[in-house]
């Protein structure tokens, strides 16, 4: 009977060391679930106003930079380049003559003195000097519709995957409004949500350790990035008639914030698949 007592007591101890032990590990190496896969995510814009003729990419495809993604209806922007060259041909006509006219009078007045007033060879040097500013702002308009012209073909500023492709060949696009959106293949980080608590002791460059929770049984190896300066405040936003919102409910146990610890993966998991929102798990070895 004593025997099962002190088995059952020494039982208890190393159950308790040992939990111990486990607290005592997980002071010095905070461990959060609450961790999330995050990528920079490029909204691509036109830059110009037109019909969608061709998509090039379809959902969820991988691209590299450069890689034309849509191309928008180019005939009104075509006709416009056309306008804008034959505006400069036109000033640069107006310019030759200005020209033409200057050199002439001063030929003349300098055969014979007097011939040609000194206010007539002013007109003309302005005449000259309107031409050339004429033909400068028509070869700026023209560069402007050159410019128009190029951008009703839309790249990829970097390699990526295109995600929730909505828009269709027919669809109507507008200048300076998101069409597709573009995950950077190159930006993607972990994030983890830690305690305020366990973050007094995180610093910089230290090594952590991530799982995916498509594949725990893969660890991803990387370091500590940055520790979040601030997260936003539920209570006290402001609602209706310019009042504090305040939640009504109060609880007797204070709750830790929890803040933001970015990971920077290592590059030999470079060629591991993550996609934006996956779950993870994030343990800091501090120790």
């Amino acid at each position: 009977m004593i025997r099962k007592y002190i088995t059952s007591l020494l039982l208890i101890g190393f159950a308790a060391l040992g939990i111990y032990h486990y607290y005592l590990h997980y002071q010095s190496n905070p461990w959060t679930r609450d961790g999330q896969v995050r990528a920079h995510i490029i909204q691509v814009t036109p830059q110009v106003t037109g019909q969608v003729v061709a998509f090039e990419v379809a959902d969820n495809q991988e691209v590299s930079a450069g890689d034309v993604l849509f191309r928008i209806d180019d005939r009104k922007y075509i006709a416009d380049f056309k306008s804008a060259q034959a505006s400069v041909k036109q000033a640069q006509a107006a310019l030759n003559k200005a020209l033409n006219e200057q050199h002439r009078a001063k030929a003349l007045e300098k055969r014979v003195q007097g011939s040609v007033s000194t206010l007539t060879l002013n007109n003309y040097q302005s005449a000259v000097e309107s031409a050339q500013a004429n033909l400068d702002a028509t070869m700026a308009k023209k560069d402007q519709a050159q410019l128009a012209l190029q951008y009703t073909v839309v790249t990829a500023p970097v390699d990526g995957f295109v995600t929730n492709l909505n828009y269709r060949v027919g669809s109507q696009v507008v200048a300076n409004a998101p069409v597709v959106a573009l995950i950077d293949k190159h930006s993607f980080w972990i994030e983890g949500f830690f305690k305020e608590t366990d973050v007094k002791n995180v610093r910089l460059d230290q090594p952590a350790k991530v799982t995916l929770m498509t594949d725990d049984s893969e660890i991803l190896n990387g370091t500590v990035e940055s520790i979040g300066y601030g997260i936003s405040k539920s209570d006290g936003s402001t609602g209706n008639s310019l009042l504090p919102n305040v939640n009504p409910n109060f609880q007797w146990i204070r709750l830790a914030q929890r803040l933001p610890v970015k990971i920077k993966l290592d590059e030999k998991h470079a060629e591991t698949i993550l996609r934006v929102g996956m779950t993870a798990s994030v343990q800091i070895i501090a120790e």
